[in-house]
């Protein structure tokens, strides 16, 4: 296996030192098998994303327990989390479970839908449940996910995410979502974007607004997809490369299910 590319950035306004590249784990259920899902996991540390994103949605509950043996494994890697958006049925539910639901949810979307839950209480219980299958005592980064700014009790939100860091379940916290959701929390500093989370792409630049607001770039996601939009061509590792220029603070988030596509992060480190 190749050796991992070391690279790191200390993201601007926290603490947390997190990969150049890191792996999001929302489409890691589409493996379906554990052993597969984990070899992809093993293999993304083994090429040198350190940095793991999933959220309770996602698998619904399965991309943060078979993260749980690998953060075990290896307790230097760092993990962030969501709270906000909640799978139907909860995130307890095994692999067969995900697959019906997933099948089902074309006829009745209901079985599948995300379901909103933007009150403290329901996230206080959500972290305690995605350390529980984590397997970890305390988070690197929390995300509010897909944030509705007029539904979220800021100063409610921002004295909980406090005593949280307080008791030490997270060191950092932000909002993570499309430019749309995200735009509203840029201004007047809102407490709560201590770390942006969103969607970019080196054609359509969307997240300028977030420069446009004399915030760095911190966690940013979408190149690739955006590259395969109609009329838009890109080579993936000149794409990567630029996305590494693009956002130079900060990293990016990438994902695949293909073990092979991992060594093209560490050659755009290089090549960057």
């Amino acid at each position: 296996m190749q050796q991992r590319v070391k690279i790191f950035r200390k993201l601007p306004g926290t603490e947390v030192h997190l990969s150049r590249f890191a792996f999001g784990t929302a489409r890691l259920h589409h493996l379906s098998s554990s052993r597969s899902r984990r070899t992809l996991l093993e293999a993304a540390v083994a090429h040198g994303l350190t940095h793991f994103d999933t959220a309770p949605i996602y698998g619904f509950g399965l991309s943060e327990r078979e993260l749980a043996p690998l953060l075990a494994a290896e307790p230097s890697l760092t993990v962030a989390t969501k709270v906000g958006l909640y799978p139907p049925g909860g995130s307890e539910q095994n692999w067969a479970a995900v697959l019906g639901r997933k099948v089902l949810g074309r006829l009745f979307p209901f079985l599948s839908r995300a379901r909103v839950d933007l009150s403290v209480k329901k996230a206080e219980a959500s972290l305690t449940a995605s350390l529980k299958r984590l397997g970890r005592e305390r988070l690197d980064i929390l995300f509010i996910h897909e944030p509705d700014a007029a539904l979220i009790k800021t100063e409610e939100w921002h004295r909980w995410l406090g005593r949280e860091q307080e008791r030490g379940r997270l060191c950092a916290f932000g909002v993570a979502g499309t430019i749309a959701r995200i735009e509203p929390f840029l201004s007047n500093l809102n407490p709560l974007a201590q770390v942006i989370q969103t969607a970019d792409s080196v054609d359509g630049r969307e997240a300028d607004c977030v420069l446009d607001a004399h915030r760095p770039l911190q966690i940013t996601y979408g190149y690739l997809s955006a590259a395969r939009r109609p009329g838009v061509h890109f080579e993936p590792r000149r794409l990567l490369v630029e996305a590494l220029r693009r956002n130079r603070t900060g990293t990016i988030l990438v994902s695949t299910r293909r073990v092979e596509r991992l060594a093209e992060y560490p050659a755009a480190l290089a090549a960057a």
